[in-house]
């Protein structure tokens, strides 16, 4: 494994969406958010046990009606990782899924009503303990802030930002998290930057609208790469036009790139050349594809020849070097004797993670039940 010096990360609070901490040391969570009509609850039940399947942690869901609000109650009895409502507007939708159990209320207290409303859906969430997430979001700025700096500028977040905290801190609430996203990488940053200065609540990260799979995983990537290498950000959503289950896998590889939270399986492959021995793109894409199941962090390398093969395999879990006709296999940095035929690599790799994960697991429980 490669070595690295821990992220220092910022202090911050701790809070718990259902039973997943967040905050104050605990893990960087991965959330994302069903794209179906709430209220078609099959649908919108299966998309949400297809992101468990890949990991998530939390998942958001939007309660735009008091229809949506019933169909949640639903949804709720039939999944098992927490749930946020996101509300807009209708403070009465907050009170209702509050009822229904929800695990956190996304809302921008301002614009939920008067003070007697914003009172009345804090003091339901400090009952129930409920916790809120603010959300900030640089398209959907006061008109009055739009008017103060003319645009989205990192002053005009955090200023937004601020007025909700204000009103929760004057209710005595600090149950919440916050969020400033921006779709520009820049503007985002610098936002978050000047709010954990700021603060002392869990922050959510994200750079929103970011766009397709492609282009919108690289700027998530920079942009909130930039942000967790500073040690700031407690919980994170990669917002992709692409299907949730990508925002998740992508949430997970870049916290898995930064050494930050281990998650599966992070495959170290060459971009190949004239000198593979073997198809390292399709050995790659088919093992991603057949071992997506295996959550047991491990680095496994995957190199065409033998100029980099072997450095790379003996710093990781397992390792394959390509040679003529066979390849050379590597477990925990050792060479072995056994070698892979290159026609039936990725089989024979396939088999042999398996084990490893198996190995490893159990390897924990034990650990685990030792203490």
């Amino acid at each position: 494994m490669h070595n690295q010096a821990p992220i220092n990360r910022r202090k911050s609070t701790r809070i718990y969406v259902g039973k997943v901490p967040i905050g104050d040391g605990a893990p960087i969570t991965v959330q994302s958010m069903t794209n179906t009509r709430t209220t078609d609850v099959a649908a919108t039940v299966n998309q949400i046990k297809a992101l468990e399947r890949v990991g998530v942690d939390i998942v958001r869901v939007s309660v735009p009606t008091m229809d949506a609000a019933d169909a949640f109650k639903l949804i709720k009895q039939l999944v098992n990782v927490p749930l946020v409502a996101d509300i807009h507007f209708d403070y009465r939708l907050a009170l209702q899924v509050a009822k229904y159990g929800v695990d956190c209320l996304r809302i921008n207290p301002g614009n939920i009503g008067n003070e007697s409303r914003i009172r009345s859906v804090v003091d339901c969430a400090r009952d129930k303990n409920i916790p809120i997430r603010i959300g900030v979001n640089g398209g959907s700025l006061e008109k009055d802030l739009q008017e103060k700096y003319g645009e989205p500028t990192p002053e005009a977040l955090l200023e937004s930002a601020m007025r909700h905290v204000d009103i929760l801190d004057s209710l005595n609430f600090d149950q919440f998290k916050v969020s400033v996203k921006a779709s520009d990488i820049f503007l985002a940053v610098h936002s978050y930057r000047l709010l954990a200065s700021r603060i002392d609540q869990p922050l959510h990260l994200g750079i929103t609208e970011a766009g397709g799979a492609r282009n919108g995983s690289v700027k998530s990537a920079i942009g909130l790469g930039l942000l967790l290498s500073e040690g700031i950000g407690d919980t994170l959503r990669i917002s992709l036009a692409a299907d949730p289950v990508e925002e998740v896998k992508v949430g997970f590889d870049i916290l898995k790139s930064l050494r930050i939270r281990a998650r599966g399986i992070n495959f170290i492959a060459c971009p190949t050349c004239s000198r593979q021995e073997f198809d390292v793109i399709g050995t790659v894409n088919a093992l991603e594809q057949r071992l997506e199941d295996i959550i047991t962090p491990m680095d496994v390398s995957i190199i065409g020849c033998v100029v980099n093969g072997p450095g790379e395999a003996l710093v990781s879990t397992l390792g394959v070097t390509g040679g003529h006709n066979k390849s050379s296999f590597y477990e925990d940095g050792t060479r072995q004797k056994e070698r892979f035929d290159n026609e039936q690599i990725i089989d024979q790799l396939e088999v042999k993670i398996r084990a490893k994960a198996s190995m490893m697991d159990e390897t924990n429980r034990i650990s685990v039940s030792l203490l």
